[in-house]
């Protein structure tokens, strides 16, 4: 493949995917530079005109200081675009395989504006190799030009966490890389403009994707060994959290805690990874263990919640269980790849009566994505079994004796985020 020099050019930009991570970034680039934020759901793309953010990562006042950036569903205004970055979901199959027909969906909308010179900038987590495996071919084949001759392309993996209001995208450091050194050094000095922190240029496009596939694979892996951990000191009626507090005295002990690991993120990104290794015949152990104990947290939680009511002598058929959070993390309306629901699932199959609380989350959005119809408010003296499973700062802001004022007499209090002290409920996590 001949590579022909690349000529440097005023950035206009294209944000393709307007979700977590593309909108915050489409608001930080439309400070300063011509920003089209594209997305094809026409109702996200009407609340953004109109000021408002349904995720509630960006506010009406930060929206409005992106003086630069338009909000469209119409591809052809994306024409106009010489850059162009993708944050579309990279979600998986219900047999934990990389689903990329987002990603190949908007390579094919790529393919079908780009223009000779233009760069398009992949952000969605994704396996090693990915981005000029599955994406480049496509807009080559829709387009009709030539990669690293006609366009050129990057890959600068996201690193938003929703709800954290601390860590945005100006001041987390970001990875670029291109495809060729001269590129490379323009999508660098591109994030620059937004990124206060700075950023890492990696030597290649698979060097980037490698890193963000393993950052929440390590992370992942961290948890699974605390979980299991957890599973171990039940059996010895030991509390995991008195223990990880005296291990943690030692300054190099890691923080970490036990949970449900959910998310767009800790919860798919390691399939991605072991995806690929598979598929160049290696068999990954540690990573997938770590990924099957996880994904098995929630049915602990409800085991666990079983035997408490019966230590109680509450029968469980018929019984009335609150579940408090469904979202996958506290302080955020994401309801992606929760495993709250697992918790909710495993409780009704013993024929419970499961009530869901959650102040963050959108009632549609939780009969759409999960089929549960969310309740407006507890009801004081009803519930056999209170489950506290997101740590919002609401729930947070209550004592333990109005929390328990919404059970029975004799009902049963569990804490699987550790948010209230242990003397004042029946069981945690």
């Amino acid at each position: 493949m001949t590579k022909d020099a690349f000529q440097p050019f005023e950035p206009n930009i294209g944000i393709i995917g307007l979700g977590y991570v593309g909108l915050p970034l489409a608001v930080e680039f439309g400070k300063q530079l011509p920003t089209t934020g594209f997305d094809i759901n026409e109702q996200r793309v009407a609340e953004l005109q109109g000021g408002r953010d349904s995720t509630l990562e960006v506010s009406q006042q930060e929206l409005a200081s992106a003086s630069k950036l338009d909000f469209t569903s119409d591809a052809a205004e994306l024409g106009r675009c010489n850059v162009f970055i993708v944050t579309v979901p990279t979600p998986i199959d219900q047999h934990q395989r990389p689903d990329l027909r987002p990603l190949q969906q908007a390579s094919r909308l790529i393919g079908s504006v780009i223009k000779p010179g233009a760069i398009a900038i992949f952000e969605s987590t994704v396996y090693p190799g990915c981005t000029e495996e599955a994406c480049i071919p496509i807009i080559e084949e829709v387009s009709g030009l030539q990669f690293n001759r006609d366009f050129y392309a990057g890959y600068s993996p996201e690193r938003i966490n929703p709800g954290d209001k601390q860590h945005s995208v100006s001041n987390i450091i970001k990875v670029t890389s291109g495809s060729t050194p001269e590129v490379a050094d323009f999508i660098d000095a591109l994030y620059r403009k937004i990124v206060t922190a700075g950023t890492h240029k990696a030597s290649s496009i698979m060097v980037a994707e490698a890193a963000k596939v393993i950052e929440n694979t390590q992370r992942d892996v961290n948890i699974a060994l605390i979980n299991e951990l957890a599973l171990i000191f039940d059996r010895l009626n030991l509390d995991t959290l008195e223990v990880l507090e005296a291990a943690g005295s030692k300054w190099n002990f890691l923080p970490f805690r036990p949970g449900l690991v959910g998310g767009h993120c800790i919860g798919v990104d390691p399939y991605y990874l072991t995806y690929k290794t598979l598929e160049i015949g290696y068999h990954p152990e540690v990573i997938l263990a770590g990924r099957r104990i996880n994904d098995n947290m929630g049915f602990f939680v409800a085991e666990r919640i079983v035997k408490l009511m019966a230590s109680r002598r509450i029968n469980i058929v018929d019984a009335r269980i609150l579940i408090m959070g469904l979202t996958f993390k506290e302080n955020c309306p994401d309801l992606r790849n929760t495993r709250v629901v697992d918790i909710v699932s495993e409780l009704e199959r013993y024929h419970a009566a499961v009530s869901v609380f959650d102040p963050w989350v959108d009632q549609q959005q939780a009969l759409d994505q999960h089929d549960i119809q969310l309740i407006p408010e507890p009801q004081t003296d009803s519930y056999d079994a209170i489950v506290i499973c997101v740590a919002h700062d609401q729930f947070k802001q209550m004592t333990a004796e109005q929390i328990r004022q919404f059970g029975k007499a004799n009902h049963i209090l569990f804490d699987a985020k550790h948010v209230l002290a242990k003397d004042d409920v029946d069981g945690r996590l």
